[in-house]
């Protein structure tokens, strides 16, 4: 049997600039259709719709009244299911499932995922080389959320396509800049989704975050028309700052999904997912975690970490060292700086990442 369990889930986005959320309390459902035990998959929830007599009614599996005994309106389904007509008009209809307030059963959520990544707490000497440990291609938790109620049912996970460009460039300095590329990244996405909760436009709020993101970066690293059109399509769609932040890596190909979890539950019901992800500097960061951390028994109790709490260290340099390169397959990489040969990239991105990593642990 299909489980039925219906929710009233009121979002509370009064006062906010987001023109995609309703400004009230609204009436929802959620419904299990598929027995898996949440109501986060696609179809499974739904705004309530206002009848008359003062009552909402769930418009999932909703049927029309037919004319029964004594002229009267019944519910095909059953006599248990109530017929009314929509507050907007129209024929009478009745549903299997209700809607509960939220009021007397609160939406519990997940926080959200805020890492900073490796705080850079060691002592330099005085050319501002690292005295102490260092992490080679560290990663930051972060999460995005699939179409889902708290999303205004937008997939928030959608890659929007290759915003930053990953490659090793001709010099050492090169790699040391595109370390940079996502904190700037982040600082850009702030401004923007600050921006827009103030009051800009999403036109608006999307410039001010470019402006941001490319002060004191290369801008070829970035395309910044694609990253100011993604901006716009998020904003609008209703996905938080670390949505769009995710989005924008992931669609990158810097980002490794650990899993999926629920992030927000009523009456012990999921109604929000969100998946976990790692997020590196740098594509190459990710594709080396990925067929590196197999090969160290350092990470074999603990792979990715807890999905809620991913563990996106880095590789310590004892790690890295130990990092056999030809077992790996790079062809991913290999794709992105088809200029050169394939054994030629090897070997040079063999030398860049080991000359960057004496210059910062000498």
């Amino acid at each position: 049997m299909i489980r039925r369990v219906a929710l009233t889930l009121a979002l509370l986005f009064a006062g906010t600039s987001l023109a995609v959320l309703p400004a009230h309390a609204e009436e929802l459902c959620a419904v299990d259709l598929n027995g898996n035990g949440d109501a986060a998959d696609p179809g499974e929830t739904a705004s309530c719709t206002a009848m008359t007599g003062g009552s909402w009614q769930c418009p999932i599996q909703q049927v029309s009244c037919t004319i029964g005994t004594g002229n009267q309106y019944a519910c095909p389904l059953g006599a248990q299911y109530r017929c009314a007509a929509p507050v907007s008009g129209g024929t009478p209809t009745c549903s299997p499932n209700v809607c509960i307030d939220t009021g007397q059963n609160p939406i519990v959520s997940e926080p959200v995922v805020d890492d900073p990544g490796a705080a850079n707490d060691g002592q330099v000497d005085a050319q501002g080389n690292c005295l102490g440990n260092i992490q080679i291609f560290s990663g930051r938790a972060l999460r995005c959320r699939p179409p889902g109620l708290l999303d205004t049912f937008q997939n928030c996970c959608a890659d929007k396509g290759k915003i930053v460009k990953d490659g090793m460039g001709s010099s050492l300095m090169s790699l040391s800049t595109k370390i940079t590329v996502a904190k700037d990244l982040f600082t850009g996405i702030k401004a923007a989704y600050t921006a827009f909760k103030a009051g800009a436009t999403a036109s608006e709020a999307a410039s001010a975050g470019a402006h941001a993101i490319i002060v004191g970066i290369d801008p070829t690293t970035i395309a910044i028309s694609l990253a100011i059109d993604f901006m716009v399509e998020v904003l609008l769609q209703g996905c938080d700052e670390q949505d769009m932040e995710t989005g924008m890596l992931k669609g990158s190909g810097m980002c490794h999904e650990v899993g999926e979890y629920c992030a927000s539950s009523v009456l012990g019901i999921c109604i929000q997912k969100a998946k976990s992800q790692c997020c590196f500097n740098i594509k190459l960061g990710r594709i080396i975690q990925e067929q590196g951390r197999p090969q160290l028994k350092n990470f074999n109790a603990i792979g990715w970490g807890p999905v809620k709490h991913p563990d996106c260290r880095g590789f310590t340099a004892e790690e890295f060292q130990a990092l056999d390169f030809s077992k790996m397959d790079l062809s991913e990489y290999y794709a992105d700086v088809e200029s050169k040969a394939h054994s030629d990239i090897q070997v040079d991105m063999k030398d860049k990442i080991d000359a960057y990593v004496q210059a910062i642990n000498p």
